[in-house]
């Protein structure tokens, strides 16, 4: 008998869905998702349907809060289906303390309290919590029979307060290489071309990248540097670009879909991540590394989080917050053609071996064959 699983995640466009394809497309998976009715963020502003999508049954649920909130959105429901689907399996993508993994636990008590449930979790740093956050993730830990973390540090999190259950290193998502591809011919740029895509906030260190470009030398291919996104830093950016002569080499550009910004990553000689550590917050994945990585682009990232665990040996990694060895870093890049040349290849193998979505949905689906039968509630 197939194992069925209700598959619970925030997915707004196609190449994040399309793990969940690639899931129920196993032969002994039957695979049902449940997926927000309305997403809005800086990019996109997406309403689903329920039925069919590309095969998949799914079910889309207004939301108590945003979407966008990790912790404090609730779905609109009391039971997620499970008396009718019955599944065998609960996956949900939600974090351990948040009000949305109680809610899904609670009702895994009720409904189908024989189906195993997983959650995940992104969650890479001690951050001080109040009493009823953690009077919540105890709960949600105690329901949980696994949790698959983002990152090695979040593993390891888990694992202090002393988490017996699996809690593997599995991303969340892959990247959706029908999308993100390398470019089908090399283009010829006079410029020195560097990216970034993401949200322009203090804690990117996009400071840093404007003041990392200001130091590059005079001498060699001039020096172009797109940043794509929005945010609340947006003003200041520009201001500070101005203010280091840069003006007329930074070109903000607003967040891209997927479907456009893949060509956006084509077009860059190196894409930069140059995160900084906050007290609260560093970070946890840095999608867009293995996005430009599967593009074929060098990727230069700083030492915050999970960055260098992402990067491994295929790109540079310098210390966070250092603008002189982020400007060196580029340096390398831009009078080097051949060292651009052989990262891009061990950013395209890495990401192949180890973050596409066909690799990520493969990898969750052997897990879900060895995690023992009969839930914990």
């Amino acid at each position: 008998m197939p194992l069925r699983v209700l598959f619970i995640a925030r997915y707004r466009d196609a190449t994040m869905r399309r793990k969940v394809e690639l899931l129920a497309a196993e032969p002994d998976l039957t695979v049902w998702h449940i997926c927000p009715a309305h997403w809005q963020d800086e990019l996109l502003d997406v309403r689903t349907q329920s039925g069919v999508v590309n095969g998949v049954p799914q079910t889309a649920l207004p939301m108590l809060g945003r979407p966008t909130d990790p912790h404090r959105a609730l779905y609109r429901t009391l039971t997620f289906g499970l008396r009718r689907f019955r599944p065998d399996l609960i996956h949900a993508e939600e974090e351990p303390e948040s009000l949305a993994a109680l809610q899904l636990a609670l009702a895994r008590r009720l409904f189908a309290p024989r189906a195993r449930l997983v959650l995940n979790t992104w969650q890479n740093l001690a951050r001080p919590t109040r009493w009823y956050v953690r009077a919540v993730r105890a709960q949600t830990l105690r329901a949980a029979d696994a949790v698959l973390c983002a990152n090695a540090e979040a593993a390891a999190l888990l694992r202090q307060p002393g988490y017996p259950r699996p809690a593997p290193v599995l991303p969340a998502i892959g990247v959706d290489t029908r999308v993100f591809q390398p470019a089908a011919a090399p283009s010829e740029r006079a410029a020195f071309v560097v990216g970034y895509a993401g949200r322009l906030a203090p804690e990117k260190g996009l400071d840093l990248l404007l003041a990392a470009v200001a130091q590059l030398p005079s001498a060699g291919p001039p020096v172009e540097l797109r940043l794509m996104g929005g945010g609340p830093q947006r003003a200041e950016l520009e201001a500070q670009a101005a203010a280091l002569g840069l003006a007329g080499r930074v070109s903000f550009i607003a967040a891209l879909p997927p479907s456009a910004l893949a060509p956006a990553l084509q077009a860059l000689d190196a894409l930069v991540l140059p995160s900084r550590t906050r007290p609260h917050w560093k970070e946890q994945f840095g999608r867009v590394l293995t996005e430009a990585m599967a593009c074929g682009v060098p990727v230069v990232g700083s030492s915050s989080g999970a960055i260098p665990e992402v990067i491994g040996d295929a790109g540079l990694v310098f210390p966070e917050g250092d603008a002189p060895a982020l400007a060196a870093a580029l340096e390398r890049l831009r009078a080097d053609p051949a060292a651009r040349a052989a990262l891009a290849a061990s950013g395209l193998a890495r990401v192949r071996a180890h973050y596409t979505q066909d690799v990520i949905a493969a990898r969750t689906a052997a897990f879900y064959r060895a995690l023992p039968a009969g839930g914990s509630a």
